[in-house]
């Protein structure tokens, strides 16, 4: 990648972090990335264009700096915790409230909507490994949705970004609700093989589609 359609992809990033999906023009890029505003329409066409790709690369940017440390997980709640200090540290950085700028442009525009779902898949691909190498013989194993799971995770994080702007205490009381959920986990999975094969009778049968 040149040296301009760099400055360009982290000005877009930091033309919404500074003034949101709706501020977000080419002046305001060109502005944060210090150069001439008709380089975004050169190097990428258009201002979604520009959007699109800077979801991309920062996001898998990002993917990638924390996929050592995902692999190093050990149960949920180490799942958990590492999803706490990610939250805590994208958070400081300015990209959980990039993706979820990305997010709000998406609800109206169709041509953001592809790319930032794309670039929340990044995620959603490396904690779907994570859980599926944690629940790998847990009762649970067989019946849950793994990939809805992860979906469900990433989304979680996302969203909180905004619940902890306008109810802090509210965002962390969700975070604790979480850590009893891989607590109640990991104490099914300590079960004896008898309580196991019987939970996990009741457990297909509540989760079975009709």
């Amino acid at each position: 990648m040149s040296d301009t359609k760099r400055r360009l992809i982290d000005g877009a990033m930091a033309a919404i972090r500074q003034h949101g999906i709706a501020g977000v023009s080419a002046r305001t890029i060109a502005a944060a990335a210090g150069v001439n505003q008709a380089l975004v329409f050169y190097h990428f066409g258009s201002v979604d264009e520009l959007l699109a790709a800077a979801c991309r690369a920062g996001t898998a940017e990002r993917v990638a700096s924390w996929s050592a440390r995902l692999a190093e997980v050990r149960s949920l709640r180490e799942l958990l915790a590492v999803g706490r200090a990610l939250h805590t540290e994208e958070r400081a950085l300015g990209n959980v409230s990039f993706l979820a700028q990305m997010l709000a442009g998406a609800q109206t525009d169709e041509r953001l909507a592809a790319p930032t779902a794309a670039a929340l898949q990044l995620w959603v691909d490396e904690i779907e490994v994570v859980l599926r190498r944690l629940l790998a013989g847990s009762p649970f194993a067989e019946v849950a949705d793994v990939p809805g799971l992860a979906r469900a995770v990433s989304a979680a994080f996302v969203g909180l970004e905004l619940y902890d702007g306008v109810d802090a205490d509210g965002a962390e009381q969700a975070m604790a609700a979480l850590d009893q959920l891989g607590v109640l986990i990991e104490i099914v999975d300590e079960l004896g093989p008898v309580t196991r094969q019987l939970l996990h009778r009741k457990i297909s049968r509540a989760t079975r589609r009709p």
